[in-house]
């Protein structure tokens, strides 16, 4: 089997109204839904993956550079994901990264709102692959104030329609 057949063989499995790189374009955007974060989840993120004072205690983080409780960026980035495949751009073959830079603007607290808003800032079809390219997409993960918390620029790959 071709990679090609596998492809076609896949992309028939995926449903309708997902996005392939030839549906999508430069200035193209989206908006998820949201997700509220409590203390719970971010000492028990912060106890498992980033078990560093501001993030597991709030009497400690008084005393440190956030001035309180803060969810660890990388649990930050883990619901930006999250937000982004469940309700984000619907990409056919689902989100596969191939690099990307990630910054946090500012920290997410107890009870914190987010969404994330994303664009399609570039679109390359692959030279030596007809059945895929690659997107970059800048995404900003933003609270119930509207302040940015995170902003992702991720380079995905992206399947394209294959003719049958």
């Amino acid at each position: 089997m071709t990679m090609v057949q596998a492809s076609r063989e896949s992309a028939s499995q995926i449903p309708a109204d997902q996005l392939y790189l030839d549906d999508l374009h430069v200035g193209q955007r989206f908006t998820t839904g949201t997700y509220r974060l409590d203390e719970a989840q971010i000492k028990a993120f912060a106890l498992q993956f980033d078990p560093q004072p501001f993030h597991t205690d709030e009497h400690a983080a008084e005393r440190t550079f956030f001035k309180g409780l803060a969810a660890s960026g990388w649990h930050t980035a883990a619901i930006t994901m999250r937000l982004n495949v469940e309700s984000g751009p619907p990409l056919a073959g689902g989100f596969v990264g191939a690099g990307g830079e990630v910054s946090w603007a500012a920290p997410v607290r107890p009870g914190d709102v987010l969404h994330v808003e994303s664009e399609v800032v570039e679109v390359t079809p692959s030279r030596s692959r007809p059945d895929r390219g690659t997107i970059v997409l800048l995404s900003r993960t933003v609270n119930q104030r509207g302040d940015v918390v995170l902003i992702q620029k991720a380079k995905l790959v992206v399947l394209c329609k294959i003719a049958a």
